[in-house]
């Protein structure tokens, strides 16, 4: 007994070796009235099970990782201007097709066992590794569709590698010394630095890979301000890296925050109430009719009962919109899709049902913000007697004989989502007279029933993923042998026309020219009625008073690396 005693004694003083001390943040001090200590809350609508940057596709997934990895390259979230990241410097060759970065000393990865519980220098290799396997063919890997028709030698390898990944990685990813990249392209591609500030190349280990396989999603290790510390059903914590590699304007050690806590909302009401009652510090994409709900009334305000708060808006760089399946008998027809474009009335439907909060798409499907010239592309207005005319073409006459299908939507029942498709349903029963239902699932069971076909209609959005009118572009190219994704053309279009414009846009240097034939990609789209854009909107955030330095931005992420919390003071 007295023997087992000891053995378990010394295990558990091994453990506690093992255990990387944490700094005492209550002593820490900042310069420039920040400081260093508590803990940032908020909810997310969707679940977040896989905690890797290559699967991070979704928003809401990506609001947790961009904590966890850094990149080559950053989008700052004041100026939306590249800035450096794990790179400190990079240069291009004249030609436009070699990118050479410099990487950063002093930068390491969060202790892990995959270290020994130790942990280790970051190096070029390691940013190699990364991107070799956002170019693979791995089914681990949901990002190759941004660089392997980009990259030199990342098709070749995307195809060698659906089973394991080849020795020497891609061709055009090279490790010239430690702390020097090479990138070359297959052409020049004007917003090939914006493509690389997307959180989906945070950089990993592969020491992590070989020892967590498949499990790779549960055990995120990177070099960003917060590493994991528990995830459950109920909710993700991030805590503090003590050994974050970036400082503030005043030389501070960044993150000031010791802990985030991300937990699930079960709908926007609820969400609302918890910031209300002082739970959560930050709520996400609020609605425009709810500021006011959660703001309480002037009674209240008096009384000192609502919250202090700050709202903020930007300009989202998104879209929603009725996806269609191109392949389904009945939507192949050009003339029912077109027919759908012209039957909705979507100022109402934004004015009435969604009570103003969001704006009406009367262009193209590039967001006015990221397109100068957006206002060339000449979008769809409702016109219900020709909308009646291609039905009548197209063997549907007064709705006759047409199928009942189901749009899928990734909400819960009175979600402004929800509101927003019950009433194109009922516009198009009222304009032509069709039957449609609505289907309201979770955001993987839409995924999937787009993937597989199944979904003949879905109600979709896409956030850019970084800065550039391409992006929303690129999800339209059709006829690659890239991986199968929910997210690349899963309306399965194709128009030789639409992806020659779209490689001239790429093999474009300057600015201006890259946008003019993205303008020509755009109208294309929209007189092939691919989909049906539907609205943009703002993004709203509503944030405790006691957070500061919080920056709302146009790609919906958030970032947290120097945000600090710091109680108001209260006015006698």
């Amino acid at each position: 007994m007295l023997m087992k005693t000891i053995i378990a004694l010394s295990a558990l003083l091994l453990l506690f070796a093992c255990a990387p001390k944490r700094e005492d943040l209550s002593i820490k001090k900042a310069i420039g009235g920040a400081k260093y200590g508590g803990e940032f809350r908020f909810m997310s609508p969707e679940k977040v099970e896989s905690l890797i940057p290559i699967q991070a596709v979704d928003i809401y997934t990506q609001r947790i990782t961009s904590q966890i990895f850094d990149q080559l390259l950053v989008l700052d979230p004041s100026s939306q201007k590249i800035i450096p990241g794990l790179a400190h410097s990079h240069s291009v060759s004249k030609n436009g097709l070699v990118y050479t970065f410099q990487i950063r000393k002093g930068v390491f990865f969060h202790p892990d066992e995959c270290f020994e519980n130790e942990t280790r220098e970051l190096d070029a290799n390691d940013i190699k590794f990364t991107l070799d396997m956002a170019c693979s063919g791995l089914k681990i890997n949901k990002v190759s569709w941004l660089l392997i028709d980009r990259v030199k030698g990342a098709k070749d390898f995307y195809n060698q590698s659906k089973n394991r990944l080849p020795e020497n990685g891609v061709s055009g990813i090279k490790v010239v010394n430690k702390n020097t990249l090479e990138i070359t392209l297959i052409e020049p591609l004007a917003s090939f630095e914006k493509i690389l500030s997307y959180s989906g190349f945070g950089v990993f280990p592969k020491e992590a890979y070989e020892l967590y396989g498949d499990k790779l999603s549960k055990h995120p290790i990177g070099t960003g301000p917060f590493k994991l510390d528990m995830l459950s059903k109920k909710a993700i914590r991030l805590i503090r890296n003590d050994q974050y590699w970036k400082k503030d304007e005043f030389g501070n050690e960044l993150p000031f925050l010791g802990s985030i806590r991300m937990t699930y909302a079960e709908n926007k009401r609820s969400e609302l109430i918890a910031f209300r009652s002082g739970k959560i510090d930050l709520v996400l994409e609020i609605p425009a009719d709810e500021v006011k709900n959660v703001l309480g009334s002037l009674a209240d305000a008096q009384a000192g009962k609502n919250i202090k708060h700050k709202v903020d808006a930007q300009a989202s760089y998104s879209l929603t919109f009725l996806g269609f399946q191109h392949k389904h008998p009945v939507l192949k027809d050009i003339r029912i899709r077109q027919a759908f474009n012209l039957a909705i009335d979507r100022a109402s439907i934004v004015n009435n049902e969604l009570q103003g909060d969001g704006y009406p798409i009367e262009n193209g499907i590039i967001p006015s913000a990221l397109q100068p010239q957006a206002y060339k592309v000449k979008g769809y207005k409702t016109n219900i007697p020709l909308a009646q005319q291609l039905m009548k073409e197209a063997g549907y006459d007064k709705g006759e004989n047409f199928p009942k299908l189901t749009i899928y939507v990734n909400d819960k029942k009175g979600s402004d989502k929800h509101k927003l498709v019950a009433a194109i349903v009922k516009q198009l029963k009222a304009n032509l007279n069709i039957q449609l239902t609505i289907k309201l699932v979770d955001l993987a069971t839409r995924n999937k029933l787009v993937e597989n076909e199944t979904a003949a209609i879905w109600l979709s959005g896409w956030v850019a993923d970084y800065p550039d009118g391409e992006n929303f572009m690129s999800l339209f190219v059709g006829n690659t042998n890239q991986q199968k994704s929910t997210f690349v053309n899963p309306f399965n279009y194709f128009n030789p026309e639409f992806n020659s414009y779209f490689i001239q846009a790429n093999g474009e240097k300057t600015n201006n020219k890259h946008a003019y034939y993205l303008q020509k990609c755009d109208q294309l789209l929209i007189n092939d009625a691919v989909i049906v854009p539907l609205i943009s909107d703002d993004f709203i955030t509503l944030t405790n008073l006691r957070v500061r330095k919080f920056i709302t931005s146009p790609l919906e992420v958030i970032q947290l690396t120097a945000v600090y919390i710091k109680e108001p003071k209260n006015k006698s």
